[in-house]
C-alpha cells in the first residue's frame, strides 16, 4: 500500500487546503451560502457511500432522494465504493487532485490520517456540524484531530456476541458465555447435540481487537508511543482464539471472504455464535435460522483471562474534500445526512446505530438489538487516537488471516507486524515485549 505521497502532490494539498480554510469560521459568520441562504445554494456534490450495497446502501440512497427533494437545486452524485477499496482509492484521488469525491463516507480510523496529510475540511463551527452538542461524546471524538473536527458522526457501533437461542436450548447452555472458556464449553455442548458448530471468529483483523482487550492490550499505546501488538499480552489473547479454533470450538475460517461465509452459516443456523455488530442483523434477519427476530441473542463479547471484556468503537463519519469545488453543497448535504430525523430513519430501517442522542427516540430502543448495542456503547474501547490508525490493519490483516486459518504462528505474525509497522507507519515508536 502507498503510505506516501510525492512533494508536489503535498504542494498541491496545502494550497487546496489554505482555498478551503480560506472562507473563515462559524456557520454564523462565515457569510456561506450554506449558512445564510441554503435555499439558493446549487451545483453538483459527489458522494462516495461505503456502506454495504445491498443491505444498507438502498437506505442511504433514500436519503439522497430526499435531500434532492428538499434542495432542487443541488444534484447529489451517489457512488458505492466498497469498502476494502475506499481508503486507499480516496488517498489516491486525493493526492493527485483527480476524481476525488466532495464528501466520503469514512472509517472513524481513516479520519485523522486524512486530516494530517490535508485531504479534509475542517468543519469546526461550518454548517456540515450542526448541534454538534448532541452527539454522543465518543463519535464526535473520533470524528476530530488536533484539536479541530474534521467528520461528522454519521453511525456508530461496537461488536457483541450474537447466538442463536434456539440451538442454545437445544444444547442445555441456559445463558451467554462470559469469558472464552466458556465459549468453548457452549461450543462443544451445542456440536454434540444439535451438531452445528460453535463460535464463527471473523479473520479481518478488526475482529481481532476483543481477544486483545480481554488481555488489557492493544494495537499501540498512543501516549508511550510504543506497538503493543506483539507484546506477552497481545500475544495470549490472539493464542485465545486460535485455541478455540484448534479445539473445534471454532470453525477454521476461509482464508476468502472468511467473514462473509461465517455470517452466512450463522443466519442459516449452521453456527451457534458469532462476533459481529448491529450492521450485520439486517442481512441476519433474513435468514432461515431468524425468521423469529426472538430468536437472536445479543450479549457482550466474552472476557479474557484478566476478566474484561472490550470491544471496538467503530463508525463512520461523512467528511468534506479540502479541494471539493462546491463548500456549501457540501456542508448542506452532511448537515442533512446526519439530521436526527435521518439518523432515526436509516436505524430503524437497517439496524445501524445513530450518533445523536435525539436520534435514540423510543422507535429505536424499543428495539432489542439496537437498544443491547446502546448499552454496548458505554463500555466500548476507544480506538488509539493516531492519524496510522486506520493503516494499522493493512499488514495486522494479512498476517491475522493466516494466524487464524493456522497456516501461521501467533508470534511469527505478531512479531512481523510490529517490525513492519515500526519501519513504515510508526517510525518513532518502540515495540513492547
Amino acid at each position: 500500500m502507498r503510505r506516501g505521497i510525492s512533494v508536489a502532490a503535498v504542494v498541491g494539498v496545502l494550497a487546496l487546503t489554505a482555498t478551503a480554510c480560506g472562507g473563515g469560521g462559524d456557520s454564523g459568520s462565515d457569510g456561506s451560502k450554506a449558512a445564510q441562504d441554503p435555499g439558493s445554494v446549487s451545483g453538483t456534490i459527489t458522494w462516495w457511500d461505503t456502506s454495504d450495497a445491498t443491505n444498507e446502501a438502498p437506505a442511504f440512497k433514500k436519503l439522497v432522494a430526499a435531500f434532492e427533494a428538499k434542495y432542487p437545486k443541488i444534484k447529489v452524485e451517489y457512488v458505492n465504493v466498497p469498502f476494502d477499496q475506499a481508503q486507499q482509492k480516496f488517498k489516491t484521488a486525493a493526492s493527485t487532485g483527480k476524481g476525488a469525491p466532495d464528501v466520503l463516507r469514512s472509517d472513524v480510523g481513516w479520519t485523522p490520517g486524512f486530516a494530517q496529510l490535508g485531504y479534509l475540511k475542517d468543519l469546526t463551527g461550518t454548517p456540515a456540524l450542526d448541534k454538534s452538542e448532541d452527539f454522543l461524546e465518543g463519535p464526535l471524538k473520533n470524528a476530530a484531530y488536533q484539536g479541530k473536527t474534521y467528520g461528522v458522526p454519521q453511525v456508530t457501533d461496537t461488536l457483541g456476541l450474537l447466538y442463536n437461542k434456539e440451538l442454545f436450548q437445544k444444547a442445555g447452555v441456559d445463558k451467554a458465555p462470559a469469558n472464552w472458556q466458556e465459549v468453548k464449553d457452549a461450543a462443544a455442548k451445542i456440536k454434540d447435540k444439535t451438531g452445528a458448530e460453535g463460535i464463527g471468529l471473523s479473520p479481518d483483523s478488526y475482529y481481532s481487537l476483543p481477544f486483545l482487550y480481554g488481555e488489557k492490550s492493544d494495537l499501540v499505546d498512543a501516549d508511550k508511543k510504543k506497538i503493543t501488538v506483539s507484546n506477552a499480552a497481545s500475544r495470549k489473547g490472539i493464542e485465545t482464539a486460535v485455541d478455540l479454533v484448534k479445539s473445534g470450538a471454532a470453525p477454521k475460517p476461509a482464508g476468502t471472504d472468511g467473514y462473509n461465509v461465517l455470517k452466512t452459516d450463522f443466519k442459516n443456523g449452521k453456527l451457534a455464535m458469532l462476533i459481529d455488530g448491529p450492521w450485520a442483523t439486517k442481512e441476519i434477519f433474513g435468514g432461515d435460522a431468524y425468521k423469529s427476530r426472538e430468536n437472536l441473542g445479543i450479549a457482550p463479547v466474552p472476557a479474557g483471562s484478566t476478566g474484561t471484556a472490550g470491544a471496538p468503537v467503530g463508525g463512520h463519519n461523512l467528511v468534506v474534500y479540502a479541494g471539493s469545488k462546491n463548500f456549501d453543497a457540501s456542508y448542506l448535504f452532511t448537515q442533512f445526512m446526519t439530521e436526527a430525523a435521518q439518523q432515526e430513519n436509516v436505524s430503524n430501517a437497517i439496524g445501524v446505530l445513530p450518533t445523536r442522542k435525539s436520534a435514540y427516540t423510543k422507535a429505536v430502543l424499543d428495539d432489542p438489538v439496537r437498544s443491547a448495542f446502546h448499552n454496548a456503547l458505554d463500555k466500548a474501547h476507544p480506538r488509539p487516537p493516531i492519524p496510522q490508525g486506520g493503516d494499522l490493519f493493512t499488514d495486522w490483516l494479512q498476517h491475522y488471516t493466516k494466524i487464524l486459518t493456522l497456516k501461521e504462528e501467533p508470534k511469527e505474525g505478531m512479531d512481523a507486524t510490529a517490525k513492519a509497522w515500526q519501519s513504515a507507519l510508526l517510525k518513532d515508536y518502540g515495540i513492547e515485549e
